[in-house]
């Protein structure tokens, strides 16, 4: 089981490229347990959808 902060290098380093299906797994089995962790990759993924609507 990654920790919070792997967890949260984990969601940021998927803005940048793909992951490893190990680190993929362990990501989600994290986010599946841990409700601060989903809501901080929630906000990325929104932010990071806001810029690309914004450069469009």
């Amino acid at each position: 089981m990654i920790t919070c902060k792997q967890a949260s290098e984990l969601v940021s380093r998927t803005q940048e490229g793909p992951l490893s299906l190990r680190e993929k797994l362990s990501l989600r089995l994290h986010l599946l347990i841990c409700d601060g962790c989903a809501r901080f990759a929630k906000q990325v993924n929104f932010l990071r959808e806001a810029m690309q609507r914004y450069r469009q």
